[in-house]
């Protein structure tokens, strides 16, 4: 597998950003959809990452700087054709190894409390991450967990 930053211009990650935004639409009511669409990733305080092999999209995902010593894990996603293949585990390691490089203290995230998020949160415990209250922006929803790893 390959990760690189991404643009996010080529048709590819259109879809599957597209993919991403259908899927929380599916599993969560829309005032509780935190996830960003491709404008909203563009944004100097995030960096996206898309993962490759073989010429085709695995999948992706983002670090959103919230200050210097904190960031926010956005926007996980595998590819429907690519899940249970390592994707995730390997785009939320490169993800931590940033963090890390940037010198951050810490990293959080925030994810759907429906069952179609579990797998998702146990990706996330398996890594140290741990729950916690609503960080930056983000107010207490009976839809959301959020999660917090120290470094």
């Amino acid at each position: 597998m390959v990760i690189k930053v991404d643009d996010l211009t080529g048709a590819e990650i259109t879809r599957l950003i597209g993919e991403h935004l259908q899927g929380m639409e599916q599993h969560s009511p829309p005032e509780s959809i935190h996830a960003l669409n491709l404008d909203g990733l563009k944004e100097p305080d995030i960096t996206f990452w898309s993962v490759w092999k073989d010429g085709q999209l695995m999948g992706c995902g983002a670090l959103k700087e919230l200050d210097s010593q904190h960031g926010e894990i956005k926007s996980m996603r595998t590819s429907s054709v690519h899940l249970r293949k390592g994707v995730a585990r390997r785009m939320l390691q490169h993800i931590m190894e940033e963090a890390k490089r940037r010198g951050y203290r810490r990293v959080s995230l925030e994810t759907g409390s429906m069952e179609a998020f579990e797998p998702a949160r146990r990706l996330y415990e398996s890594f140290g991450f741990q729950i916690c209250q609503p960080f930056g922006d983000y107010k207490e929803d009976p839809n959301s967990v959020f999660m917090t790893k120290v470094l």
